[in-house]
């Protein structure tokens, strides 16, 4: 930049004294306007020269290069340095407001861990991150960077998790808590244990989504990149008809006055504009998405979300906290609640889901692992396993219609979600337990609405459970008693309803939503508690799992896709007016160098925007 900056100014310079020159002395003068030309323009001849070689022609080097030259042979000396003089400063600031653009992203994603403190029978030994394995006990000091994903052995302390998710307020983090790489340890001395390898890491599949963003272009990216293709070809096929008809076709019309109309239509003509501001804009909302604590995984589906629709949701564990706690045990004559307990949470012992865990909690006692045997999940009803040398199934209504011969209706427990317990096919009892609606659920579902957008919860839970939550939260339409193909069916209902362009996100976190989320126009996974399925299956996804964070990226989305257009009709607009004036000959090379690094200039600062 510096080595630029001094070449520009020396030949300003020379310039300087080119234009202070008698014309008396033009043959003096000449050379002068060359040596200025040449020192700063000979990039942009090479670059032009390689263009024509490699059969890249028709680019901005080789159309400011010819109007340029063209410009000396109708004796227009000092317009011809100027012209790419202009370029040359434009260029500068272009460079420099993309180079800023990126160095804020980079900046923002500067999570990558430099290497890990790894407890060796030795001591601590200072690793690279991708030679530790799960199962690795590591040290992260105060100040230091968590390097991979772990739970922690020993210590207490406060974690900025800002880069991930976008949130400013530090999370304490006790023993047993599990800990994402790319937070910072603020505090206390922590002991992790590995549960990740470094290329599994969260850090990593954030670095791999932000960096891989751009393969997936969005539509206006895409049509953009058509338009430059056929559009630069045609402009150059317009400017040699302007330069060579009029002086054949109308009497008195001059050569030198339409090959110079033709040279400032050249310059203004290239789409520079356009194929790096509508590009920069989109890469600009992914990074402001980024901040935000939502990963976008293609500008086209932050292009999507703007058209959202309907926004369909799964109701544990994203709009609800998903820590269910037990409430009341209903045991049916000849079983005892505590039996009733035991077997569910043994049963159950093997399973992460929030349910599992509540139970597993309630329970409080040591599981003896070898009392369990034979295991199997039954999905979108519960789980089947022997305990004791029992068969014990632990589900919904569904799994207790299959496994029991209990004709009689179940009893109904309002106020929470229901799970029924099953001993050698006899009906044992019912397990009530309550879930939190997240605090921003409410304030979501209204943002929502009043965007016009409709909301749909869609849940496996009981009927009873899925309407009190719905009620609560204010959302019209729910469907409860769901398996995953339940979901998707009803997606592809609802998808049938939309209008052509408009879109249907839906938003989950369990392992059985990852055929949903797959299926919807936008997926969203919750990446916090959201199982690594639903995080693969998603588009975007919310690190923080607060819900206020999908009325913020539709937010972002809409005002990405705003800059988008203004970029597009603002470069258009402009450059369409500075052709047609070029072509009438009321405008000169000054002018067409504003309309084309003046306008990409300007839309490029525009697009900086969508990094807010």
């Amino acid at each position: 930049m510096k080595k630029r900056i001094i070449r520009i100014a020396i030949g300003a310079a020379v310039f300087a004294a080119a234009i202070l020159m008698p014309e008396t002395l033009w043959q003096v003068e000449l050379g002068v306007f060359l040596a200025a030309y040449i020192i700063i323009g000979y990039k942009v001849i090479w670059k032009a020269v390689r263009g024509i070689i490699n059969g890249q022609m028709l680019d901005e080097n080789f159309l400011m290069a010819v109007a340029s030259i063209g410009a000396f042979f109708v004796g227009e000396y000092p317009e011809a340095v100027a012209v790419m003089l202009f370029y040359q400063i434009g260029e500068l600031f272009e460079d420099y407001a993309v180079g800023k653009s990126r160095r804020s992203i980079t900046e923002l994603m500067n999570i990558r861990p430099d290497s890990a403190n790894l407890k060796t029978e030795d001591g601590i030994e200072e690793v690279d991150p991708g030679k530790v394995n799960p199962g690795d006990i590591i040290i992260i000091r105060p100040g230091e960077k968590v390097p991979l994903d772990g739970k922690i052995i020993e210590g207490v302390s406060s974690l900025n998790t800002a880069a991930l998710t976008g949130e400013s307020l530090p999370r304490e983090v006790y023993e047993g808590d599990e800990v994402l790489s790319g937070c910072v340890n603020v505090n206390g001395l922590l002991t992790v244990e590995v549960t990740k390898p470094f290329g599994e890491s969260t850090v990593s599949k954030i670095l791999d989504l932000v960096e891989n963003s751009a393969v997936k272009k969005a539509k206006t990216e895409n049509f953009i990149t058509r338009f430059a293709v056929i559009y630069t070809p045609l402009v150059v096929g317009a400017a040699l008809l302007l330069a060579i008809l009029p002086p054949l076709l109308i009497e008195g019309a001059l050569w030198q006055d339409w090959i110079y109309r033709a040279l400032n239509f050249l310059v203004v003509s290239c789409p520079c504009a356009l194929v790096i501001s509508v590009p920069l804009s989109f890469f600009g909302g992914i990074g402001g998405a980024s901040r935000a604590g939502v990963l976008v995984k293609g500008s086209n589906y932050l292009e999507a979300v703007s058209k959202a629709e309907y926004v369909v949701m799964d109701k544990t564990g994203t709009l609800t906290e998903g820590v269910f706690h037990v409430e009341n045990i209903f045991a049916e004559e000849g079983f005892e609640e505590e039996s009733i307990l035991e077997y569910a949470a043994m049963a159950e012992s093997y399973s992460n889901h929030p349910i599992s865990q509540s139970l597993k909690t309630a329970y409080s006692k040591e599981i003896d692992e070898s009392q369990i045997s034979d295991v199997s999940e039954i999905a979108g009803k519960g789980v089947v396993a022997y305990v004791q040398g029992r068969r014990i199934a632990v589900g919904n209504r569904k799994l207790m219609d299959d496994e029991t011969e209990f004709k009689g209706e179940f009893a109904i427990r309002k106020g929470g979600t229901q799970v029924y317990v099953s001993v050698d096919g006899a009906y044992g009892g019912c397990i009530l337990l309550a879930d939190k609606v997240k605090d921003d659920s409410k304030e979501t579902i209204a943002l929502l609405k009043k965007a016009g957008i409709q909301t749909v919860m869609l849940t496996g839970d009981s009927k009873e459970a899925g309407e009190k939550a719905a009620s609560e939260l204010g959302i019209s339409k729910v469907y409860t008693g769901l398996m995953p193909a339940d979901k998707v069916a009803i997606v592809e209902e609802l998808m049938s309803t939309k209008s052509e362009k408009g879109k249907l996100i839906f938003v989950g976190d369990g392992i059985n939503d990852a055929p949903v989320l797959a299926r919807a126009d936008i997926g969203i996974a919750m990446g916090g508690l959201g199982s690594d399925a639903a995080i693969e299956a998603a588009d975007m996804v919310i690190m923080n799992d607060r819900p206020s964070k999908l009325a913020q990226i539709i937010k972002i989305s809409k005002k990405t896709m705003t800059i988008v257009y203004e970029n597009i009709v603002f470069a258009l607009g402009v450059k369409i007016a500075i052709l047609i004036l070029s072509a009438l000959g009321m405008v000169g090379l000054w002018v067409a160098v504003f309309g084309d690094v003046g306008v990409a200039m300007l839309a490029i600062l525009n697009a900086l925007r969508c990094l807010k």
